[in-house]
């Protein structure tokens, strides 16, 4: 029997076949020596855009967020009235004067009322319901029990509240500058410095507040997520952080503790009026943004820390 009907006899049942680069690709990476396709790293990205955009939805299909959305947008444009009201007098000045003289101005004296309040409140609620309000209801350990990881999770919560955050502050500039338009006249910006720029650098300057405002309630909503690990109760981690940026609000308006303002997070967030100055005062935007990258990193830390290594019960 010839050699090559013995190889062909050890072998009952198969048809010898060329190694295609195909067959090559199947082959384990102990064989071939080279590692797999990213399949998983690419699966698991996969996973965690469908995680994100799950609690996406279901943050803003909730009623209670809906609810404050709508408020956030109601109060520019009341003040958008009330300050036309008082412009009748033609003795006005200051603020009602320089909103008065251009819708854009608006814009600005909206976010001046509300990041000292209004707009904490509403992130502070997300934020603060993110870990807790999972734990009270039960979901939390089931959230777990999926291949998505403490940390993995712990980042799509904080990243739910900045898109929040961010949405809370395009719509209060979205509903000021809608209201100015229809309420003020349009026409060049008169800056606090005196000098004036055109209504589209006006626009350019209320695209860098909505972004310098929407960093300083990321940082915000830093601080109430981790608030959240520390209980069960979302109520309790959201009264906390809206205690915390009132004892803060008291602090900066005592003037002995002067020295302690630097590193205090609501003492930034009205540091948008220098987009209001000229030229822009890019130094203090800049500081300000590094102090909420500093908050980010701290409460993140704290977040994590509490967060990975937590008893999961409920």
């Amino acid at each position: 029997m010839s050699t090559a009907e013995t190889q062909e006899r050890r072998t009952p049942g198969l048809v010898p076949v060329a190694e295609t680069m195909r067959t090559a690709e199947r082959r384990p990476s102990s064989e071939s020596g080279q590692s797999e396709p990213a399949g998983p790293p690419v699966r698991l990205a996969s996973a965690f855009w469908r995680l994100l955009g799950s609690e996406l939805g279901l943050t803003f299909r909730r009623p209670r967020n809906q609810v404050m959305l709508a408020v956030v947008a109601c109060v520019p444009v009341l003040i958008g009235i009330a300050l036309r009201i008082a412009s009748a007098d033609e003795a006005v000045g200051g603020l009602i004067g320089s909103v008065a003289g251009n819708s854009l101005m608006l814009t600005f004296a909206s976010f001046s009322f509300l990041v000292l309040l209004l707009m904490p409140i509403a992130v502070s609620v997300v934020g603060g319901d993110s870990i807790a309000g999972e734990a009270g209801a039960g979901t939390l350990r089931y959230l777990l029990a999926a291949p998505a990881g403490r940390t993995r999770l712990l980042v799509v919560k904080y990243l739910n509240a900045v898109v929040f955050a961010y949405a809370t502050t395009v719509v209060v500039a979205l509903s000021a500058l809608v209201t100015g338009l229809v309420l003020f006249p349009v026409g060049p910006v008169t800056l606090l410095s005196g000098s004036t720029i055109s209504v589209a650098e006006g626009l350019l300057r209320i695209l860098v507040t909505v972004g310098y405002v929407g960093a300083g309630m990321a940082a915000l909503a830093a601080v109430a997520v981790a608030l959240s690990t520390f209980t069960e109760v979302s109520i309790g981690a959201i009264a906390a952080t809206m205690i915390l940026v009132i004892v803060t609000q008291v602090l900066r308006a005592i003037p002995q503790l002067e020295a302690i303002t630097p590193y205090l997070l609501p003492s930034w967030w009205t540091k948008f009026d220098a987009v209001l100055r000229s030229p822009v005062d890019f130094g203090s935007l800049g500081q300000g943004l590094l102090v909420f990258g500093a908050y980010i990193l701290l409460f993140g830390s704290i977040a994590w820390a509490r967060f990975s290594g937590k008893d999961i019960t409920s």
